[in-house]
Order: structure tokens, then C-alpha cells, then sequence
């Protein structure tokens, strides 16, 4: 399929491809790195039709059980698949496991002749709590490019992209992306597709100013109480956030031209 000319794109996955949390202006509706891509790719191909069936706090099993069977069924020309960040952070789960799920599910979508476009794990080393699980990140990391490199898939590397070390690329949860790194993230999956754009996903960020221990200190504090405390509440409960929500865009339809 030539660059740019995929006449037909569905993304597939959690929070990150729904588009936590990247609102517009307008609409308190989440956007996100995928919906900006396909923007990308109208661009070259006005006729692009675009749906995306990710839906937040899924786990790879659902996510392969209900979203891959539905993308299937739409014959798309071009798949986004990034799943499995939910059970990787999860303790006791195993990258092994996670990796043999995602691996079903692409060669499932390769058997129809779709490009598919996978993602790999964010390095987590600067997140709080979740800089534990990185080595498990790594893993699965190394799973997805043999994934790919057996089935024929574009590799998105976000492990590299230091440019999201950066706490502007994270809203106040930082768990989800900023519209800011939504935005980088879809012009890295446009590095990735061959896609060229007018923008660098690694532009460096305007200077910031420093902040005393005490700043950074309180703002740990307020972040433990306000998202972590409810996330941990969350699972020890087997409560998801995605729980009786469908996807927000779940037939093909075409999109506007413009880049936001």
C-alpha cells in the first residue's frame, strides 16, 4: 500500500488510542494520536475512511476478543494495534502471556492483507509506581519487534522518545498523554508510516522553570491522593474505567482535512 494512499484506517486498543486525555477546544470529546493520524493520512487521501474501536482501562484479552473481530469485519486496509499496557503494569502478570495474545491477534488482521501498525511500551523510568514494572515493559517490548519483524508490521518505537520524559507530554494523572504528546506521538506514527508532515515530533520543549524539592514534593503528595489512591482503589475493586462504555467511533466514516 503506498504511503499515504490507505483508503481505509481502524485503530484498536485502551485509553491510549482512545485518546485520554486530548480534548478539543470545542468538545470535551478525547481526540488522541490516532485520530490525529488519520488526519495525517486524509491529508494525502481526502477519501480516507477512519474508525476507532479503543475503548479505556481494557485488558489485551478484550481487546482481542471484541475490537479485533470488529476491525476484521470492516475490511480496513490499515490497523493500529497497541494493546497490553493494562496487564503489563497489573502484578503478577506475565509479558509472555500478553505477547502471545498480541501475536494471535496480528496475524489475524495480517490474513486479511490490512497493514497493521503496532506501538511499543513507553520507557516508564521517570514515572512514579510504575518504574517498577519497566523491566516487564522492556520485555514486551522485545516480543512486539519480533512480533513484527515475523508478520510484517510497522514498528512505532515510543520507548525512544525521550522527548515524553518531559512532564508537559503527561496530564495530571500522569498515566495519559497531553494533547502535546498525543500530537508527537502521531507525528512519530507518521515518521513511522512514511507519512511526511511539516512537523518534528522531537522538537525540544520551551525552557521550564525549575521548581524547589518542596513544589515537587507537594505536588507528589496532591498527584497520590487525586490519582493514585482511586487507581489502586480501582483495581483491588476489579473495577475498570471502561466498563459499559463502547467504542466512540465504531463504523468507517470519512474525516475532515485539516490537522489539529
Amino acid at each position: 500500500m503506498g504511503s499515504g494512499r490507505w483508503e481505509s484506517f481502524v485503530a484498536l486498543g485502551d485509553s491510549f488510542t482512545e485518546g485520554l486525555a486530548d480534548t478539543t477546544a470545542e468538545t470535551d470529546v478525547y481526540r488522541g494520536w490516532a485520530d490525529r493520524l488519520a488526519l495525517h493520512i486524509a491529508e494525502h487521501n481526502p477519501d480516507l475512511r477512519y474508525a476507532n474501536l479503543a475503548v479505556r482501562g481494557k485488558l489485551i484479552r478484550q481487546i482481542v476478543t471484541d475490537q479485533v473481530s470488529h476491525a476484521i469485519e470492516l475490511k480496513p486496509s490499515l490497523v493500529a494495534l497497541t494493546a497490553g499496557g493494562n496487564d503489563i503494569i497489573r502484578p503478577g502478570s506475565d509479558p509472555d502471556l500478553v505477547a502471545a495474545l498480541f501475536e494471535d491477534a496480528v496475524g489475524r488482521i495480517r490474513a486479511t492483507g490490512a497493514d497493521v501498525l503496532i506501538g511499543t511500551g513507553f520507557d516508564t523510568a521517570r514515572t512514579p509506581v510504575l518504574r517498577h514494572v519497566r523491566g516487564k515493559v522492556g520485555t514486551y517490548n522485545s516480543h512486539l519487534r519480533s512480533i513484527a519483524d515475523a508478520h510484517g508490521c510497522y514498528v512505532m518505537d515510543l520507548w525512544s522518545m525521550r522527548v515524553l520524559q518531559d512532564p508537559r507530554a503527561w496530564c495530571e494523572d500522569r498515566l495519559h498523554l497531553s494533547a502535546d504528546g498525543h500530537r508527537r506521538v502521531a507525528l512519530r506514527a507518521c515518521e513511522t508510516l512514511g507519512l511526511p508532515t511539516s512537523e518534528n515530533w522531537n522538537e525540544p520543549w520551551p525552557d521550564l522553570d525549575e521548581r524547589s524539592w518542596q513544589e515537587q514534593a507537594a505536588e507528589d503528595i496532591r498527584w497520590a491522593r487525586e490519582h493514585l489512591a482511586p487507581w489502586i482503589s480501582r483495581r483491588l475493586r476489579g473495577v475498570s474505567s471502561g466498563d459499559g462504555r463502547t467504542a466512540k467511533r465504531p463504523c468507517l466514516e470519512k474525516l475532515p482535512t485539516t490537522c489539529g
